[in-house]
């Protein structure tokens, strides 16, 4: 037996032997966290232009870390087999060093190859943004403890995820991913986010938290997304810089072991105008030397080399670095400070890099030294190797954790209005009109026109009827307006315009002049809801929910809790005007931040 593989020393002896015992192809290997593709019968996908295949990567290329990919339905026990396939191969490669395995949110109902998964047969919660409109650090850390069982159970280490990033720009495509436009509110659910998931401190229990993307990736230009090259510049024309990085301090006051930081490249600020993971200043300068964090950086994905996702061309997302070949880009990302390249998987750049003169092996173990320890310290290279597929499949998606699931979907319902507007009283009238009842809740047997509801979930609470002349109210579920960019990977991102074209909102109004309409809109990002809210009977915002969670509220079975994580503005010509790094900036908004009816 080698030193590293003695559970009996300290971790840091183990790593010190282990590192002396790689080569430089071994080494180079263990800094690319790359994607990896599970089939649903849980075995290997084979490999294509996107995604190689994941044998062949651990046994040429040396690599040891996968954020896994799912289409269709694959099942945590399926997942946890395939876990166990690639950690077979790998115990089976020359040190035997263990698979880290990682993924994107997968808890919401948002299925977007770039930022999360569909929940699956893991509880089902509302999106990140939904536990925003909660602001309730004790629901969020059940969350993310409820998260972590599921995934450590299905072998997934690593959550790439939370996102400390503020949601102060409204267009911005990534807002549903964010837990609001508050610092002080997001940091105290950041801070429950990463205990939840990590414990008091990193152990054979935990799943690392990689909190992104520092330095905070909220003040988008025009809430353009940095996926693109159209999105690439962050801006910060209210000085707001060291306002989002508040959630990021919490973050590491809760112990956070890994970061991420974002594609953007800051604009007009004292800082290199290159994206974040090339850029020396924020992460060697800012994260390493200011905040004294010395826990593993990862890029995020594609930093290096061209792509095609999804039959669209994909370019590197080497912003301020496009005239870098790939050997720099490398290099420069190195020189950051960073430790791993996400989304890529092409050691033999950094192998030539050393080869070349141009990188130091001391630079690489500098890195590789974090890496091991983290795999360390989660028990990979002892009794966490392996999961039990059988035990995935009890613990995964229990009655517990969808009961609690739901329950944070209840409690992140917002309702904004419970009345509509009063009828204008005639000057010659003697006294003024009554103000209309209350809507909410409603009564339970009553019949109820849908548009965008389940009727078979519905009827749990309703007669219902497919005729609106015959309906005591209708209830429409809306999801909020943006401008089509697009096909393929692209059109996973709303983006542009908040406000709904007069094509698709008539129906809702015209809905809404004939009887009593509840109205409920899928907030992804905050939209503008100014014709809606004298016309509706009832509207509420719902960040991912389903139609259960929303029914739940509406006739009164749980109470009114959430309240709003961002501001509603009350036209388009507001959101323009605003300043991207600026939180709940829109002149005269619909609704504020916070607001929220309760019962």
């Amino acid at each position: 037996m080698h030193d590293y593989q003695n559970p009996e020393l300290p971790i840091e002896e183990r790593v010190t032997d282990l590192l002396g015992r790689m080569t430089l192809a071994e080494k180079a290997g263990l800094m690319f966290h790359t994607m990896a593709a599970v089939n649903p019968d849980g075995t290997l996908a084979a490999g294509d232009p996107m995604i190689p295949a994941t044998e062949e990567l651990i046994r040429t290329g040396q690599l040891n870390h996968f954020n896994i990919l799912t289409f269709g339905p694959v099942t945590p026990r399926k997942i946890a087999e395939w876990h166990n396939r690639v950690q077979q191969i790998a115990a089976d490669t020359r040190l035997g060093i263990p698979v880290t395995v990682s993924t994107d949110p997968r808890h919401g109902v948002i299925d977007n190859p770039a930022a999360s998964a569909a929940s699956g047969g893991f509880s089902a919660w509302p999106e990140p943004i939904g536990l925003g409109a909660t602001k309730n650090p004790d629901l969020v850390r059940r969350f993310a403890d409820i998260a972590r069982q599921e995934y450590l159970a299905a072998g997934i280490r690593v959550a790439l995820h939370p996102m400390a990033d503020l949601a102060t720009e409204p267009r911005w495509a990534r807002t549903s991913g964010t837990l609001g436009s508050d610092a002080d509110v997001v940091s105290s659910l950041i801070t429950a986010y990463v205990q939840g998931f990590q414990g008091p401190s990193l152990g054979p229990d935990s799943v690392v938290a990689m909190v992104k993307h520092f330095p905070g990736a909220g003040p988008q230009k025009g809430g353009e997304d940095a996926h693109f090259a159209y999105g690439r510049e962050q801006v910060y024309p209210g000085g707001m810089w060291d306002y989002h990085l508040k959630p990021f301090e919490a973050a590491f006051a809760a112990g956070a072991a890994q970061i991420m930081p974002y594609y953007g490249m800051p604009v007009d600020t004292t800082y290199e105008e290159v994206g974040f993971g090339f850029n020396r200043d924020v992460i060697e300068g800012l994260l390493r030397q200011r905040y004294g964090f010395d826990g593993v950086v990862c890029t995020d994905w594609g930093l290096v080399t061209d792509a095609e996702i999804m039959g669209t061309p994909m370019p590197a997302r080497a912003w301020g670095v496009e005239h870098l070949d790939r050997h720099a880009r490398v290099r420069k990302i190195l020189d950051a400070g960073a430790d791993q390249l996400g989304g890529e998987q092409c050691p033999e750049l950094i192998i030539e890099l050393v080869e070349r003169g141009e990188l130091t092996e001391a630079r690489l173990d500098v890195s590789a030294r974090r890496i091991l320890r983290d795999k360390f310290r989660l028990g990979l290279f002892d009794d966490r190797r392996f999961v039990d597929p059988a035990a995935a499949e009890k613990i995964a998606g229990q009655a517990a954790f969808r009961a609690a699931g739901l329950e944070g979907q209840r409690r992140s319902v917002v309702v904004l209005t419970d009345r509509p507007a009063a009828a204008p009283t005639p000057a010659a009238a003697p006294t003024p009109a009554a103000a209309p009842a209350p809507v909410l809740p409603l009564t339970e047997g009553i019949t109820v026109y849908l548009d965008g509801v389940d009727p078979v979930v519905a009827a749990g609470y309703a007669k219902v009827t497919e005729d609106p002349a015959q309906a005591d109210v209708a209830i429409v579920r809306r999801a909020a307006p943006y401008e089509p960019r697009g096909g393929g990977f692209e059109a996973f991102f709303h983006a542009g315009r908040l406000e709904w074209t007069k094509e698709e909102l008539d129906p809702v109004l015209e809905l809404a002049g004939a009887l009593p309409t509840v109205v409920d809109v899928w907030l992804d990002r905050p939209a503008v809801l100014t014709p809606l809210a004298g016309t509706a009977a009832a509207l509420t915002g719902t960040f991912g929910v389903s139609d259960e969670a929303l029914l739940d509220v509406l006739f009164g079975r749980a109470p009114w809790t959430g309240t709003l994580p961002f501001e509603l503005p009350s036209s388009m010509a507001a959101v323009e005007a605003s300043r991207e790094d600026v939180p709940n900036d829109t002149t005269d908004p619909l609704f504020p931040y916070g607001h929220g009816l309760t019962r």
